[in-house]
């Protein structure tokens, strides 16, 4: 299982947001690139990168920093946040990203979905499912809608969208447990990459993933955990793939 350390930024700054809501904002680290810098000399071969300020407004404003922190490392970066347009994938893409992650655009319109992989190809984008109750949340969790989790996830199948990070709203930040139920039923519906998001807190919890039915996710990803340092980034590595020679 790949291990997706998180940085989110917010005003060019390493932040983390309690469930979602931009008024319980915790900064944690102005210079995100020797954030990514110390995540890959703990072994990390993926970073998750989410521009939060692109995702409340729907314009990014953080693809210099994606840039500096590509050329900073060796890391794959997942990027999400704002990204509403093929112009806006592509560019994300050229300044360095691994794979995109598509929102609010991925609900908008399943038809901008397909484009992107027909464009782009499965292996560079992601849809984010983040949830509130079993609904789809959207513009950057300002909204909740009346599609469910399982509705969006069929669709970005059949749009052959290849990599589905699902997020649990109220676990998010709070340091509590992954919604293991949710996750192994989408894994039990649909034959996608699932990255796990949402209060992964402690090496427990990524053992428990690692244990779910059918089997374990792709990928999950810690943020707040990390930084308030629960377990460290080296830890989790050692723990989601110790035998593979690190990339």
């Amino acid at each position: 299982m790949e291990f997706l350390p998180a940085i989110d930024l917010k005003e060019g700054k390493c932040v983390r947001l309690l469930q979602g809501d931009a008024a319980k904002k915790t900064v944690y680290s102005s210079d995100p690139v020797a954030v990514a810098e110390g995540f890959q000399a703990d072994g990390a071969r993926w970073l998750h990168m989410v521009d939060l300020d692109g995702a409340f407004s729907g314009v990014r404003h953080h693809t210099a920093v994606v840039r500096q922190v590509k050329s900073a490392t060796n890391l794959r970066i997942e990027l999400g946040g704002g990204i509403r347009t093929l112009t806006d994938a592509e560019s994300c893409l050229a300044a360095g990203a691994e794979r995109i992650v598509l929102g609010t655009a991925a609900w908008q319109s399943p038809a901008f979905m397909a484009e992107a992989v027909k464009e782009f190809g499965k292996e560079h984008v992601a849809v984010g499912i983040d949830a509130r109750g079993g609904f789809v949340s959207v513009k950057g969790w300002t909204e909740t809608t009346d599609q469910t989790v399982f509705d969006l996830a069929k669709l970005a199948l059949d749009s052959g969208v290849g990599t589905l990070i699902y997020t649990d709203i109220a676990q998010d930040g709070m340091l509590s447990s992954p919604d293991y139920s949710t996750l192994s039923e989408i894994m039990s519906r649909f034959d996608l990459d699932l990255v796990a998001s949402g209060g992964v807190a402690s090496l427990e919890h990524i053992s428990a993933l690692m244990s779910l039915k059918p089997h374990a996710p792709y990928g999950c990803i810690s943020g707040k955990a990390i930084y308030e340092e629960r377990f460290s980034v080296k830890e989790a590595v050692l723990l989601c793939y110790p035998n593979k020679e690190k990339k």
